[in-house]
C-alpha cells in the first residue's frame, strides 16, 4: 500500500518551495521527487540524504517515519 509522504510536503511547503525547487536543489529529477513525495517510489540512502540536505532535516526520517517511529529531537 502506496503511503503519501505528508511530512515531506509539509516540510516542503512551509519552505515555499516546489517540487522542481527541491529536485533542483537535491540534483534529481522532479518526477522521481514527486514520486517520492506521493510514496510512489522510496528513496535510496544517497537520494535521501540529498532531499534531507536541500530540505533541512534529518535523512533518516525516511526510514524511521516508514515504520511508524517519530524521529527525536538531538539535544547537545
Amino acid at each position: 500500500m502506496k503511503q503519501k509522504r505528508d511530512w515531506l510536503s509539509g516540510l516542503r511547503n512551509h519552505q515555499k518551495l516546489t517540487h522542481q525547487d527541491v529536485a533542483d536543489l537535491a540534483k534529481i529529477d522532479r518526477s522521481f521527487y514527486t514520486q517520492i513525495e506521493n510514496g510512489d517510489r522510496n528513496p535510496s540512502v544517497e537520494t535521501a540524504q540529498k532531499i534531507a540536505n536541500a530540505l533541512k532535516f534529518d535523512w533518516t526520517i525516511f526510514f524511521n517515519h516508514k515504520r511508524g517511529i517519530k524521529p527525536q529531537n538531538k539535544t547537545a
